[in-house]
C-alpha cells in the first residue's frame, strides 16, 4: 500500500495508553507514519463508529441551500477528507439518515469519493483487511420517504440498504428502486439496535460507520450503538439566529443534566488550525 497522504502528516498532541482485551486490526506502517499512531479495531466482534466535523462554535451546517455538507464546514480541508476516506476504508457499512441523503443526493459514502488521489491505495487496505471493495450504503428512514435519484442508487457497484418502519416500507416498495434492500424494523421508529444485529447476521457487517446528519446520530448515540467518535474540530464559525436554525453535533434530542453519555479523549492530532479528536463513549 502506497499512501502519500493530505499533505504534512498529522502532529500527535496526545494519545491515551492502548488498552483492550479484544483481538484487534492494527493500520499498517504507511498509515501509522502518516498519522501518527496507530488506530485498532476489533476483529472478534462488531464496531460501531462515527465521524463528523464540527465548526469552531460546535456546528455541523450552515443549512444553506447548497452549502449544506461538512465541506463548507471543514473549508474542504484535505487533512479532513484524508481522515474520513481512512474511516470508510475500515467499514464494512456506512449509515447515514435520511436528511443527509437528501441534502448530498450525489454523494457516495466511499474512500474513493471524497479522497480520490489515494483510492488505489484505500482499496487495498480493504482488501487486506477482508472487506468488499465499497462498504453497504445504509439509509436509515422512518417515513420511507428518499430521493429515488440520489447517486446512490444509480451506481451498479453499490450495494444499498434501506432501514425503516412499516409504514417506510410500503412506501419505498412502491418506489421500485433496482437492487435496494429494504429492512422493516419498527412500526413507528427505526429499531437500532435490531438495525445492527440484523447488518451483522444478514450482511456480515463488523464494522459500521455513522455519518449523519445530526438527528440520527443523536438516536444513535441515545441508544448506546456508539463506541467511538472521530470528530475534527474546524476554525470556521457558522453561528445561528432565531431564523436561522444550524444543527449542532446532537440534534432532536435533549439529554438531561447529569446524564451518562459523555465521552472519554484517546487521541488528539493537529494538522494546521484543524484539531482531530478520537473519543470513546
Amino acid at each position: 500500500m502506497n499512501f502519500s497522504g493530505p499533505g504534512d502528516n498529522f502532529q500527535l498532541l496526545f494519545e491515551e495508553p492502548i488498552q483492550s482485551s479484544d483481538s484487534v486490526i492494527s493500520l499498517p506502517d504507511s498509515i501509522r507514519n502518516i498519522y501518527g499512531g496507530d488506530w485498532l479495531i476489533p476483529s472478534n466482534r462488531q464496531y460501531r463508529y462515527s465521524n463528523f466535523v464540527i465548526s469552531h462554535d460546535g456546528k455541523t451546517s450552515f443549512s444553506v441551500l447548497h452549502h449544506e455538507g461538512g465541506g463548507d464546514i471543514s473549508g474542504f480541508n484535505r487533512h479532513d477528507q484524508w481522515v474520513m476516506a481512512l474511516t470508510r476504508a475500515r467499514a464494512d457499512a456506512v449509515t447515514v439518515g435520511a436528511n443527509t441523503l437528501r441534502s448530498e443526493p450525489n454523494h457516495i459514502w466511499s474512500s474513493a469519493f471524497i479522497f480520490p488521489q489515494e483510492s488505489e491505495a484505500f482499496n487495498q487496505l480493504r482488501l487486506s483487511e477482508g472487506r468488499k471493495p465499497f462498504p453497504y450504503q445504509v439509509l436509515v428512514t422512518r417515513s420511507g420517504e428518499l430521493n429515488a435519484d440520489a447517486a446512490v442508487f444509480a451506481d451498479p457497484l453499490l450495494e444499498v440498504i434501506v432501514a425503516t418502519t412499516t409504514s417506510g416500507a410500503k412506501k419505498l416498495k412502491a418506489l421500485g428502486l433496482p437492487k435496494v434492500t429494504i429492512l422493516e424494523l419498527g412500526e413507528s421508529d427505526v429499531d437500532l439496535n435490531l438495525l445492527h444485529e440484523r447488518l451483522q447476521k444478514d450482511f456480515g457487517v463488523m464494522s459500521v460507520l455513522c455519518e449523519g446528519g445530526p438527528k440520527f446520530y443523536a438516536a444513535l448515540v441515545h441508544a448506546r450503538q456508539i463506541e467511538e467518535e472521530f470528530l475534527t474540530i474546524s476554525p470556521v464559525v457558522v453561528g445561528a439566529s432565531s431564523t436561522e436554525y444550524r444543527p449542532g453535533l446532537i440534534d432532536g434530542l435533549a439529554f438531561e443534566p447529569g446524564n451518562k453519555f459523555g465521552v472519554n479523549l484517546q487521541s488528539l492530532r493537529r494538522a494546521g488550525n484543524m484539531l482531530f479528536l478520537r473519543s470513546r463513549y
